[in-house]
């Protein structure tokens, strides 16, 4: 009960993790794996490396290789509903817009 996991999305993607492309796979791979009751928190950022490259680089959403896609299916997942999502995108000037954006992917 004390101890959790937050999934970094960059960080997955550049692990190798296709989460564009095999999106549904990975996530039940983690299910099974570790667990969505594990799951404390999201650190939600697009990513400047290509998948499985192994370098953690943060990009902006929708500007880098996950694509505005994957967040508009990731913002529609209910496993995540009520879930903490930490923005951890580097432009700190797009940060209000980006949480817009997110928000309208709700609607």
């Amino acid at each position: 009960s004390r101890v959790g996991v937050c999934i970094d999305t960059c960080h997955t993607y550049s692990a190798g993790y296709d989460i564009v492309g095999e999106y549904d796979a990975v996530f039940e791979e983690f299910d099974k794996v570790i667990g969505f009751g594990y799951l404390r928190g999201v650190h939600l950022n697009d990513s400047k490396k290509q998948l499985a490259s192994r370098v953690d680089r943060h990009d902006s959403l929708g500007d880098g290789t996950l694509g505005i896609d994957f967040f508009k299916r990731f913002m529609r997942d209910e496993r995540f509903d009520n879930m903490p999502i930490i923005l951890e995108t580097p432009d700190e000037a797009r940060w209000r817009d980006e949480i817009v954006l997110l928000r309208s992917f709700l609607e």
